[in-house]
């Protein structure tokens, strides 16, 4: 059964914790939203409540870090990339040390609560501080995957996760690699690039548009630095049109690191679906994607305007 990405990795975590005391969960008076109850239960001396202090909060565990430990920093992602930056420009990212940021509740998963509450900025602050790798699982079983794997990866990590139930993409034979994207769905007339919890409307807008004919690829990013260059150019070149998908500003995000890369490698038609940059209307975050038109439905729309794009002449 699907379960939100966010519990998937506090039961992962707790369970690699049982048998590593270098872990460490820290929260920000974010116990609750990060469903780390029973981990302080249970491991009450591996567990660091600061309360609303999200600057602490990371000064601390770079601390832990340098003394050896593991720490996992499990803060709502809209106040830990804007209220703790400073401290995780200097004193992670700057010396190196291995934190692990855990944004939970990322872009709108916090719905109706509104702006405030919205991290649609988040990836465009992390991965412009240098050193930093930026994760964004897609469901439940790479969420699992990618928390083990943090337990010995090598310098700091900031790791975005949803608040909601997040739907099944990937297989149980699936091992998610950082740093290496993963072809969903076989195509060459355009390809979806998408990351996160948006993974799985990317590829039911790819089924639906081979319905109409439209030979879609579907890849999917589970880290947005480093980015996976290699499937990027291959997807540009063997289908010439790329629409990225994200729960982000259409600034600073995936579209702006792809557009980037594909820019100065190999420049092809080129859609960016995220949010824009206005205030957002409130509403739950599965009205907010249907609204801003990245529900599958959406995306199909996006995709069709894309492809009829690719087919115009060029002069």
């Amino acid at each position: 059964m699907d379960r939100p990405n966010r519990r998937v990795f506090t039961e992962t975590l707790l369970a690699l914790a049982k048998n590593d005391r270098r872990i460490f969960a820290l929260a920000s008076d974010s116990r609750g939203s990060a469903t780390l109850n029973e981990f302080a239960a249970t491991l009450p001396d591996q567990f660091v409540e600061v309360g609303i202090a999200e600057q602490n909060l990371v000064g601390i565990a770079a601390g832990l870090a340098k003394c050896g430990k593991i720490p996992f920093v499990c803060s709502p992602a809209c106040f830990l990339s804007m209220r703790s930056i400073e401290q995780v420009k200097t004193d992670v990212a700057y010396s190196g040390a291995n934190v692990r940021l855990i944004g939970i509740s990322g872009g709108v998963s916090y719905g109706a609560l509104g702006g405030t509450h919205h991290s649609l900025q988040d990836l465009a602050v992390m991965q412009a501080i240098p050193g930093m790798t930026v994760l964004l699982p897609a469901d439940n079983r790479e969420t699992a995957l990618l928390t083990q794997e943090l337990v010995d990866y090598p310098g700091p990590v900031y790791m975005r996760l949803g608040r909601e139930t997040a739907p099944r993409v990937y297989e149980d034979d699936y091992r998610p690699a950082i740093g290496k994207g993963t072809e969903l769905l076989s195509g060459f007339d355009l390809t979806i690039v998408a990351a996160g919890e948006l993974v799985r409307s990317a590829l039911d807008a790819g089924h639906l548009l081979r319905k109409e004919g439209i030979s879609c690829r579907v890849v999917a990013l589970n880290t947005l630095k480093p980015l996976d260059t290699e499937i990027l150019l291959t997807a540009a070149k063997e289908t010439g049109a790329i629409l990225t998908v994200e729960e982000h500003s259409i600034y600073g995000g995936l579209g702006s690191r792809v557009a980037q890369f594909l820019g100065e490698s190999c420049p092809v038609p080129l859609s960016v679906a995220g949010f824009p940059d206005e205030p957002l209307v409130t509403g739950s975050q599965e009205e907010l994607f249907r609204h801003y038109r990245l529900d599958a439905a959406g995306l199909v729309e996006r995709a069709k305007k894309l492809f009829r794009r690719k087919q115009a002449p060029r002069f």
